[in-house]
This record gives structure tokens, C-alpha cells and sequence, in this order.
């Protein structure tokens, strides 16, 4: 009988934003399948937790994930951890659970922190609607288009950035955004040197300029603003009216809708429609 992989979620700084369910897994499951072993150790050790652990991550390939798969279809049980936060997403365990699924093992969510959530909810930003980027391409064409294709996102966006990439990757929002797109940087969250700054991107530049930055990022920018769709001319405010008024309604009331859609007066509308008609 198959066993289960389990996706769990671990602190993203904090080792005490732990879930008790994540540490009974953590501990029940036969192995673990971590991104750095060194670094999910640390977390074990820190629980007294001394589940084997197997390397799974971004160069694994296709052999290592079909002989993790492998051991869950004979009957072991896994968890697939990332270094910090929810693993599988912008995250090598993403390939892990398709293969899983492609193969019908059941898997099983514990979930936990993740630090795209926890920095859009501190940014300040706009939260009902938001698209989640990852990294940024290092390839200048391909960087280049996801920046064009997100210039006119009205979603408030979320990216992660390593500090040695920040200053290229705020320079290049400030070209293709705007230097007066606001922007949120997330810096250390749950750590000791935890940092939000709220500020534009031209002064986000200029800080960083003169301020190294350091630690892990997270930026949440602002969408682009609505675009005012053009005002109509007077003549086509005119077929408006007429188009309503040929569809049932009154002339007065018609325009009224009309004024208040395109911001001419209803006055100036009925006595041109009134004029229309004579």
C-alpha cells in the first residue's frame, strides 16, 4: 500500500512559528525530503527530531524525485520541506508533488508561514487582490518581459529579491513601473532585524544606493493605477442618448445616465437631443 507525502510547511525566521501538527509530522513521517539538509537539521535538532533527512532540491532532477516517489509507493511516508516557508511554491519541491500526483500517491497539505503572505499583509499595500511573481529572471531578456508584461498589473504584485540582486531589480521596476510606483521591501520578516520600508521606487533606489542591502527580500509593489478611459465627444454623448431613448427610455432620464457617464451637462444633452429631434 502507498504511503502519503505530506507538504510541510516550516518558520520562515522564527523557529517558534512552528505548528504542533508540523512537529508530529515532522517526527512520524519515515523520511524527509529537504532542500538543505543542513538547514532543515538545524530546525530538527532545535525539536530534539531525529527523522532521516534526503537532499531534494533544485538541481535534484528527475531521478532523485521518481526515487523519492518510489519509496512512498512502497510504502513509506515523506515530508517535503523547503529551507523556510510553504515548499512548492517558487520552490524545487513544485516538480515533487506533479510527479506524486501523476502517479496518484495521496498527499497531504500542513501548512504553515509564508513569507510572500506574511509581507503582503505588513506592506500597507492593497490586499483583496494580489499576483505572486517569485524571482525575477537574472536574463536580461527574459527579466526585461516579465517587467513589460506586468506594467499595467493593477494587482498589487509580490516578488522575491536576494540582497545582492535588490539595487539592479529596483532600478529596472523604477524603468518599467514608474519612479513614483510605491513599493513595500519586506527585509528579515519574524527575524531579530525584521524591517518593513514604505516608500517609492526612485527613493527605494536612492536608499539602497547608500544603505547595502542585506538579508532576504521580499517586495510588495503597488499595481498601476486605472486608466481614465477617453472622454467621449459631445456628438457620440448625442447617439447615447439617442441609443436609450430608441430603447424605451424617457429623454430625460436617459440623459441624466448619459451626463453622469461622461460628464457633459444633462442640460446641454436635452436641449441638443431635443434639437436632434425637431
Amino acid at each position: 500500500m502507498s504511503g502519503i507525502l505530506y507538504i510541510i510547511g516550516t518558520p520562515i525566521g522564527n523557529l517558534e512559528d512552528i505548528t504542533l501538527r508540523q512537529l508530529r509530522m515532522l517526527k512520524e513521517v519515515d523520511f524527509i525530503a529537504a532542500e538543505d539538509t543542513r538547514v532543515t537539521r538545524k530546525l530538527l535538532s532545535h525539536y530534539d527530531i531525529h527523522t532521516p533527512t534526503v537532499s531534494y532540491h533544485e538541481h535534484s532532477g528527475n531521478t532523485v524525485a521518481q526515487r523519492i516517489a518510489d519509496r512512498i509507493l512502497a510504502g513509506e511516508s515523506c515530508g517535503v520541506v523547503t529551507d523556510a516557508g510553504m515548499p512548492c511554491i517558487s520552490d524545487p519541491g513544485e516538480p515533487l508533488v506533479a510527479l506524486c500526483q501523476s502517479l496518484c500517491i495521496p498527499i497531504e497539505v500542513v501548512p504553515g508561514p509564508s513569507a510572500a503572505i506574511a509581507a503582503l499583509a505588513a506592506s500597507g499595500q492593497h490586499t483583496a487582490r494580489f499576483t505572486f511573481e517569485g524571482f525575477l529572471s537574472v536574463n536580461q531578456n527574459q527579466r526585461s518581459a516579465h517587467l513589460e508584461q506586468l506594467k499595467h498589473e493593477m494587482r498589487t504584485m509580490i516578488f522575491y529579491e536576494a540582497p545582492h540582486k535588490l539595487c539592479r531589480t529596483l532600478k529596472d521596476m523604477a524603468q518599467y513601473f514608474g519612479s513614483d510606483r510605491e513599493i513595500s521591501l519586506c527585509r528579515e520578516l519574524t527575524k531579530l532585524h525584521e524591517e518593513v520600508r514604505r516608500m517609492t521606487l526612485l527613493e527605494a533606489v536612492a536608499y539602497y544606493d547608500l544603505q547595502p542591502p542585506k538579508g532576504e527580500f521580499v517586495l510588495v509593489v503597488a499595481g498601476a493605477a486605472p486608466t481614465e478611459q477617453e472622454k467621449p465627444t459631445l456628438e457620440e454623448a448625442v447617439v447615447m442618448v439617442q441609443r436609450l431613448v430608441d430603447a424605451g427610455e424617457k429623454r430625460t432620464q436617459a440623459c441624466r445616465i448619459v451626463a453622469s457617464q461622461t460628464g457633459y451637462a444633462k442640460r446641454e444633452l436635452y436641449a441638443i437631443c431635443s434639437g436632434v429631434d425637431a
